[in-house]
């Protein structure tokens, strides 16, 4: 008795310090863990959004580049942002681990923001100051500007790229998924994660968008890096408490030697038993800590991969449960790929919803509102949707559906589309009425202000809010929750990897239906001069887009088979273990 209440002392998830030895749960993790976590991540997104928010105005007025090219800088860096941690999550799960990962990319990533505040404040650094109304007519940055500029800006991203799916997963590893008691406090972590997303996200949208436009940007930029440098010694100083997964080898050669023993004994017949199939003992998994999955009839042809046919090579013969991660990783693709189309639409909030906002009326008395800090209102909305959402919604859902959830992680996810969809709607017709206003003052061609509230924008700021309330909230959960346990920072990496594509999307499709509308003589949708251009009919395209996506994704949502939960799992194998010693046991009494 007194060797089992010891070992219950010890974390049971296969984690251990930096040495790695076992960890004691009371000594290790938790939540004295986890604040370090999430204070550090108020501070990094403060730094982040700081960054990113004002870039295309940064861009426009300083570099002086013109709509189309500003606006596809943007998002061709911050999809940078979001598709650089897939490399970060396999450094992480396949060499340095989680930890020292994330400690060498923090180094990479406030080396760029050094570099990239050097970049906004020396005067050798950017072109002379331009007043013409035109950009086209003011003198570029000379090559060696952008280089150190751009330099700076994707040093940037490959720091963020280790960091990013990284510091959420050592926060959700501070708990041990093997104690019900910690497992519930997981869901409360992540929690607190968005809610520190919030804060950070809202200060930058606010304070430090107030400060670049009407300060400077040398204070504007330097306070984010000072902000990131703070986060990073917050981290540091938990390293005391943390407990550490061990690197269990790249997931992406894992799901290779799956599929490559699939192709290879695509011959082979699978036999009726699943025991048949190729599997390691139960004690192999208790011992690392982790699951063991049982075969399902679901992408039947990597089953082959398990069937034993004499070769015990890793590219010719898998373990059933690494059949069923790679299975688990390739059924959520489809569900990934009909979130590009709306965080192309997210895309929009930092470029050309911020473009229209130059053009408004900005003043509330002698105060001039940053068209920048409009992005605020998103992170506000959020945060009143996700409280209203669960202190209201579930509860009214849980009546009708029956779910705890009250809807399942896709049902919320399709309302965050509908959201979308709506929303574009909204921008079209609003860009349709400032457009008209601006013909009807004849401001057209000289690019004047016109004489309409900036706040005229702020319904597609707010339901973009309510819809990432649905959307990114449910789609971060479930790509963690549905991936397996070895691959929770790959599954992670693919929340990341839409917002990632979505840019990219963003940006082919600007310069795409800039060039196409501009043909032949043709007056394009996008100038330089918005007031000339026709944002109204490229939003309404957005809106079909969003539509056909929306039917893509509810044909995708009726074939997908949700993972069993992990709180069955551990069930499972745990009444399989004492099942094992309870035999093992009798045996030895028949011996004697």
């Amino acid at each position: 008795m007194a060797g089992e209440a010891a070992q219950e002392e010890y974390t049971q998830d296969g984690t251990v310090d930096l040495r790695g030895n076992p960890v004691l749960r009371s000594k290790r993790g938790g939540w004295t863990a986890c604040w370090f976590v999430v204070v550090y991540e108020v501070f990094e997104r403060m730094a982040y959004y700081g960054i990113s928010s004002n870039l295309v105005i940064y861009l426009t007025t300083k570099l002086h580049q013109g709509t189309v090219k500003s606006s596809n800088n943007v998002t061709n860096w911050v999809g940078t942002i979001w598709i650089t941690p897939i490399l970060g999550a396999y450094v992480a799960d396949a060499h340095l681990g989680r930890y020292w990962t994330f400690v060498v990319s923090s180094v990479i990533y406030i080396s760029g923001m050094l570099m990239l505040t050097l970049a906004v404040s020396l005067p050798s650094l950017k072109p002379p100051r331009c007043l013409e109304s035109d950009v086209e007519n003011c003198r570029k940055a000379s090559t060696l500007q952008l280089a150190v500029f751009y330099g700076a800006l994707y040093t940037l991203a490959v720091g963020t790229g280790g960091t990013k799916p990284n510091i959420s997963t050592i926060g959700a590893d501070q708990f041990d998924e093997f104690d019900p008691k910690e497992k519930a406090h997981k869901l409360s972590f992540f929690n607190w994660w968005m809610f520190s997303i919030f804060f950070g996200t809202l200060f930058a949208n606010t304070v430090l968008v107030y400060i670049q436009d009407n300060v400077g940007w040398t204070l504007g930029y330097g306070l984010p890096t000072l902000g990131l440098a703070i986060s990073i010694i917050i981290f540091l100083s938990g390293t005391p408490f943390y407990r550490h997964k061990v690197p269990s080898g790249s997931p992406f050669t894992r799901m290779a030697r799956v599929i490559v023993a699939a192709l290879r004994k695509w011959k082979e017949h699978i036999p009726n038993d699943p025991k048949e199939l190729y599997e390691l003992e139960l004690e192999e998994y208790a011992k690392k800590g982790k699951f063991r999955i049982d075969s399902t009839p679901t992408l039947r042809f990597l089953t082959k991969a398990s069937v034993k046919t004499g070769s015990t090579s890793p590219w010719m013969l898998c373990a059933v449960t690494q059949v069923e991660e790679t299975k688990q990783m390739i059924r959520m693709i489809p569900i990934l790929i009909a979130t590009f189309i709306p965080s192309t639409m997210v895309a929009q909030i930092n470029t050309l919803f911020v473009k229209q906002g130059t053009t408004l009326d900005r003043a509330i008395g002698s105060f001039k509102i940053p068209p920048a800090s409009l992005a605020g209102f998103v992170t506000i909305s959020m945060l009143v949707s996700v409280v209203l959402y669960d202190r209201y919604f579930v509860r009214i859902m849980q009546r009708w559906t029956k779910n705890p959830r009250g809807v399942t992680l896709l049902q919320r996810m399709g309302i965050g589309l509908v959201i979308h969809i709506i929303i574009m709607v909204i921008a079209s017709v609003t860009e349709k009425y400032r457009l008209s206003v601006a013909k009807d003052h004849g401001l057209v061609e000289n690019k004047g202000q016109v004489p309409l509230t900036i706040f005229i924008l702020l319904p597609q700021f707010v339901l973009m809010g309510t819809a990432d309330a649905f959307l990114e909230v449910a789609k971060l959960e479930f790509f963690y929750d549905q991936a397996p346990e070895s691959m929770k920072s790959l599954g992670t990496s693919y929340a990341m990897t839409t917002l990632g594509v979505g840019n990219f999307l963003s940006s082919f499709l600007l310069s795409t239906v800039a060039d196409i509308t501009k043909a032949h003589g043709h007056h394009g949708w996008i100038l330089n001069n918005l007031n000339a251009s026709h944002l109204d009919y490229y939003y309404a395209f957005f809106v079909i887009l969003n539509f056909l996506n929306f039917i893509f994704f509810l044909i995708v949502i009726k074939f997908y088979v949700y993972k069993a939960e992990i709180s069955d799992s551990i069930k499972v194998l745990t009444e399989e273990l004492q099942g094992m010693k309870a035999r093992v046991s009798n045996q030895e009494e028949l011996r004697s």
